[in-house]
């Protein structure tokens, strides 16, 4: 059957793969798999809770801080990555609530990952006591 192609505009066989066609990626890797779990939205739900919901580098004033309370895009930084080590991945004092700007910034390294993880510490003895 012959069909109009919606990647070439070209008209062929429904059955034939168009050249045009994209080649869709896919990342099937363990720490892709990771965040589509129960298990991270509960503990990223968690972290946040633990954290006041709001970003600990802007709370602290630091780097480039544009607003102090921070509540917006907020996301859970994994100070020592998946990759790395994936034993850490859904440890407390390996998380981090960060908004979407320091999160970029730690994941670059300019916010050290030291710094990262006294911060983390900090807020996991807060909670404890």
């Amino acid at each position: 059957m012959l069909k109009s192609c919606r990647y070439c505009g070209k008209i062929h066989d429904s059955k034939v793969i168009c050249s045009k066609k994209p080649i869709r990626k896919k990342f099937d890797t363990e720490q892709s798999k990771f965040r589509s779990t129960n298990a991270w939205t509960k503990k990223s739900k968690q972290i946040k809770q633990r954290d006041g919901f709001l970003c600990q580098i802007c709370l602290r004033k630091r780097y480039a801080t544009e607003r102090q309370y921070n509540t917006q895009c907020l996301e859970v930084h994994h100070i020592i990555k998946i990759k790395d080590d994936y034993g850490q991945r859904l440890e407390d004092s390996n998380l981090l609530t960060l908004c979407e700007r320091h999160h970029s910034m730690a994941d670059a390294g300019v916010i050290p990952a030291k710094e990262l993880k006294e911060i983390a510490e900090e807020q996991e003895e807060k909670s404890m006591g």
